[in-house]
């Protein structure tokens, strides 16, 4: 990987580039990054500090990792490419039996949201609603489909706009529809890691007529940091069909509507 001019020397030139190693490796050794960046092992445990406060990576034992662990959910790319046909799946029945044209809807910051953004054009014509970046590309030359961006501080760990501004904008809005997913379901409650992503979801959830959550199998076996929703208390909850009958059964006894893609 070639090292970009002044890296060494600039902290965000080398954390950005890190960032990038550390994503295109999945892992890389402390000691691999010391000698690569001719900077001390010290300085890249700052470096890799403050790169998982911004949630690119998650410090592990000797290195760094961006692929998902029970607590990190992994950097964008690779949440992308993760449970791709169970997303597909989930994302083929909500737009199926959920999305009308004429709509409003609202996507979150969610792969499995962006999944279903690319189904949306056969529904058109249709209002789009997100602050989800990826959601605005996919769509943003589609006939039929009318954007609406929600704005504020923008978090590149997301590539989307987060927080309480963001909150506002959603605030200011009425939907349909929306369409959410989570880091981490416990005990009947979607749990996510970023404080930021929890304020804007509920914004989100509080300015719809109806709230549809999209989750793969593997959320129920995480732990996030930051209390969401009750799956009770969303309108919809639909899973793919590698999600044990236990939690389905588990779930609909707590009270939520749960259907298997």
């Amino acid at each position: 990987m070639n090292i970009p001019d002044g890296a060494r020397r600039n902290p965000e030139l080398r954390r950005g580039a890190m960032r990038r190693q550390v994503a295109e490796a999945g892992f890389v050794r402390v000691d691999t990054l010391a000698q690569h960046y001719g900077v001390s092992i010290m300085t890249v445990h700052r470096d890799l500090d403050e790169l998982e406060r911004l949630g690119f990576l998650h410090k592990v034992r000797g290195g760094a990792t961006s692929a998902p662990t029970t607590t990190f959910h992994g950097d964008l790319e690779h949440r992308m490419q993760a449970q791709v046909d169970a997303k597909l799946a989930i994302a083929r029945e909500v737009v199926r039996t959920e999305v009308q044209p004429g709509q409003v809807i609202a996507l979150d910051d969610s792969t499995t949201s962006l999944v279903l953004a690319r189904l949306l054009p056969a529904k058109a014509p249709l209002t789009v609603v997100t602050h989800f970046q990826p959601v605005i590309r996919a769509l943003a030359a589609q006939p039929g489909i009318e954007l609406i961006g929600l704005g504020g501080r923008y978090d590149a760990a997301y590539d989307s706009f987060l927080g309480q501004a963001t909150a506002d904008a959603a605030a200011g809005l009425r939907y349909d529809l929306l369409f959410l997913s989570t880091t981490a379901v416990a005990e009947g409650v979607c749990y996510i890691q970023s404080l930021d992503t929890v304020i804007t979801r509920r914004a989100l959830i509080a300015s719809a007529a109806r709230s549809v959550a999209l989750i793969d199998h593997t959320k129920f076996d995480r732990r996030a940091l930051h209390r969401l929703v009750r799956l009770a208390d969303l309108h919809r909850v639909v899973v793919d069909d590698a999600t044990p009958d236990q939690v389905v059964r588990r779930e609909r006894a707590r009270g939520a509507t749960i259907d298997l893609a």
